[in-house]
Order: structure tokens, then sequence, then C-alpha cells
């Protein structure tokens, strides 16, 4: 066999090159660097879902009902019948003044009432003389009427010593001092066998548990839209009033508007809004006493909501781009070529953003993919990986 000379081989392996450079080129290489199709999007139909409406605004727990005691009477402090911090129910004694001075005026205004009945019961007698005499000619008409005029005088007295009889029992009675109403009472400022009067400090503070009332201010637009969007719907009746605690928790009751001041507030431009909301006991507290989540005073994030959700349009807040000329998404027509569409935007829910104009029904937006979106440049359109949640789930 005859040897191949170098020459020969170059040309061998050259001719053996080309063969395998049109073989890659006509495979998988060919398909790398040929044209490339429309760039894959991901996309979601715009639908209409129940939402329930909701603003949020900070406010103020307070006690619906709150009072100073204070004593009615002067006298010395005799004792103290409750514990400082525990919940007290309507007529219970809290407090005892020393009775005896106040006893000692009722009995002797008693006194008083029967000497002046003594004396009206001689004035009645010396005016029925009085009378016999003139009608027997062995009397006068000028005694008659002085007759008369003390009979009258002494009925006077009668009724001004009952009057002080009154005022004496009203005083002891006030020896008492009582909870106008079911709540929880404050620390004492007295301790017993101090002198006190109604010059004095309170005694103590007694505020109401159940129901609770949340006062927050409302900047006068958005109570204006408020009103304009419940006003159809029966007004504060078709809201309630949840809140979120200090600890993040979510309150587990639901409260209601009872209360919209109709004067705004000219320094802050609000208007303040007050609600009512339960507050009943969660178990037993320190020593016994009923624990409540709601203390007068504390700070709460207030949402007002609407009773019975409404239909919205709702999409991912990842379709929502934003820029100079505000917020927009991209809309796909039959043929698949985006087409930017600005939007006017409402409150978020999780993931999800409602859409209060810009979107209709039916209309498909690109969530995913949306940097490789052009306008007017057709994309290939697919079903977004990202399960889609509802949107009555609360953010």
């Amino acid at each position: 066999m005859p040897t191949k000379t170098p020459a020969a081989l170059r040309a061998a392996f050259s001719g053996l090159a080309a063969l395998l450079g049109l073989g890659l080129l006509s495979g998988p290489a060919q398909a790398q660097f040929g044209p490339q199709g429309p760039p894959a999007v991901g996309v979601v139909a715009v639908e209409r879902r129940p939402v329930t409406e909701r603003t949020e605004f900070v406010g103020r727990v307070e006690a619906q009902n709150r009072v100073d005691l204070r004593a009615r009477i002067t006298g010395f402090l005799q004792e103290r019948t409750f514990r400082e911090g525990q919940e007290v129910t309507e007529g219970q004694v809290l407090f005892r003044l020393e009775r005896p001075p106040f006893e000692a005026e009722v009995a002797r205004a008693r006194a008083a009432v029967a000497s002046a009945e003594a004396e009206l019961q001689n004035a009645n007698s010396a005016l029925a003389r009085a009378r016999d005499l003139v009608r027997s000619q062995a009397g006068t008409q000028v005694r008659v009427e002085e007759a008369t005029a003390a009979q009258r005088t002494a009925q006077a007295n009668v009724l001004a010593a009952q009057a002080q009889l009154r005022v004496a029992e009203i005083n002891l009675g006030y020896a008492e001092i009582t909870a106008p109403f079911a709540g929880k009472i404050g620390r004492s400022t007295f301790s017993v066998g101090a002198v006190v009067g109604p010059t004095s400090e309170p005694l103590a503070t007694v505020v109401s548990q159940d129901p609770m009332r949340i006062s927050f201010p409302v900047n006068l637009r958005t109570g204006t839209e408020l009103r304009d969007r419940y006003a159809g719907r029966g007004g504060a009746d078709a809201t309630r009033v949840r809140i979120r605690l200090v600890t993040g928790e979510t309150y587990n009751q639901a409260g209601r508007i009872e209360f919209i001041d109709p004067q705004v507030d000219r320094n802050t431009d609000t208007v303040l809004v007050r609600a009512l909301i339960p507050n009943p006991p969660r178990g037993p507290g320190h020593e016994g006493e009923a624990d409540r989540a709601l203390i007068d005073g504390m700070f709460v994030n207030v949402f007002v909501e609407g009773a019975e959700p409404v239909q919205a349009v709702v999409i991912p807040r990842s379709a929502v781009l934003q820029d100079q000329g505000g917020n927009y998404v991209w809309v796909l027509d039959a043929e698949n070529r985006p087409a930017r569409r600005p939007l006017t935007l409402g409150r978020s829910i999780a993931d999800q953003v409602v859409v209060e104009s810009g979107l209709e029904a039916g209309e498909r937006v690109v969530v995913e993919g949306v940097q490789r979106v052009r306008p007017g440049q057709p994309v290939q359109p697919g079903p977004a990986s990202a399960p889609i949640r509802a949107p009555g789930q609360q953010g």
C-alpha cells in the first residue's frame, strides 16, 4: 500500500472537518444561532371577585363610662370595702364615712319636726276657739285673723323642719359611697382615717369595661370617600370596625360606629369617629378577677370594613408597574400584542391589589416576564406559575 504524504493527510483532515461542520450546523447548533420566537410571559385573566373593603386608622380605646368618686360630705374615712383594681358591680358600697355625727343630725331634725307639729296642733286649736268666739259674738274678727296667721306660720315651720330632716337623711346616705355602674375601680387616693370632703381629691376612679369605645380621627378627604362609598348601602350601619392590638394580634370581636362628630377639628382637619366594641372576659386573671383584652387609654390600629363583601377587580401586585406617569400594566390583545394600560388602584390585600378603574373582567394582564415585554411586539402567553390567592384573605 502506498504511503500517504503529509499534504494528502492535511487534505483528508480538512475534508473531514468540513463534513463535521456541516453536520453540526444542520443540528442543534443551527437552531441555537437561528431566529428566536416571541418571548414567553405568564399572564392571568382579570376577574371580579368578592372583596371586603378596608380602611385603616390609628385610634385609642376609651371607657364608655368614667367617673371620679368624691365625698359629698365632710367626715373621716372609716372603711374601704374593695381591692384596688378589682371589678365592681353597680350599687356596690366602696367607701364608708363615720356615721354617728350624721345619725345624730337626723335625730335632731326629727325632734325639730315633732316640735313644729306640736306647735301646729296648738295653732289649729287656737284658730278653732277664735272662730267659735266670733260666731257667739264673744270674740273679734281681729283675733281670728291673728290666729289664722299663727296657724299658717306653724304649718310653714313644719314644712321647714321636714325639709331639714330630709337633708339630714340625705347626708347620712352620703356616708356610704357606692359604684354608679359596673366597671373596674382604680387606686384609692386616701387611706382609712383620712378626713375627706367635697373639696378633696377624688377618692378613686371607676371605668366601665364592656363595651368599650374606640375613638379615632378621620381626615376630611378619607371621611368623605367613606361616606360616599357607603351612602347607598346604609351609611355607617353598612360598616363594621375591627382592631389590631399592640401585640399584632387581631382582636376577635367586631364593633360598630356609634358617633360621627358633626364638626371638623380646625387644627388637624379631621373628624372624630367613635365605635362601640365588646370587651368580654377572656378568663380569670389576677386574684380571680376577669381578664379583658381592652384597657382604657390603649392605642390600637382601627380597620373600618364593609359589612358585606363587594365585587371588585383584583390582580396580582407583581403585574403593576410604575413610572412618572403613574401605575400601569401590560394588557394583551387578541393577537398577543401587549399595550400599556394606566390604572387607578385601591387597597392591597396580601400580594394582590384592588383595581378601581382601568381594567375590565376578561382582559389578560402580564404577571411574569414583564421585563421582556415591548409595546406592540407579540409575546407567547402562558399561565402564571405562582398560584393566585383568593382576595377574601386578609393581609
